[in-house]
């Protein structure tokens, strides 16, 4: 299964980001292989639409969880949509490293 994290940098030490649509990197983590990838975000200065843009890179790497602090109210239908679960996670403390570990257990 391929999860996304929302971060706010590109190492195992970088927390969650607060914000997905607007983040600085996607971990793209495969729970299966333990392989990752940590994605720029080319949308996290953009004025409107960040999240939904966002979603697309998401979906393009074939995953099926999101996991982030907060997510914007155009968000949820369009991943319903797509079949993707939405994951809120209110610890922006946790660094991925931490959150994949919770995902391994």
């Amino acid at each position: 299964m391929k999860i996304a994290i929302a971060s706010n940098g590109n190492t195992l030490e970088s927390t969650l980001d607060l914000s997905f649509g607007r983040c600085a990197y996607f971990v793209i983590y495969d729970s299966e292989s333990k392989a990752m990838e940590f994605i720029p975000n080319p949308n996290r200065d953009l004025e409107e639409g960040a999240g939904p843009a966002s979603v697309n890179i998401i979906a393009s790497r074939n995953t099926n969880k999101i996991i982030s602090s907060e997510f914007g109210v155009k968000i949820k239908p369009l991943l319903d949509s797509l079949k993707i679960q939405m994951i809120v996670l209110k610890q922006p403390t946790k660094t991925i490293q931490q959150i994949i570990d919770m995902l391994n257990h």
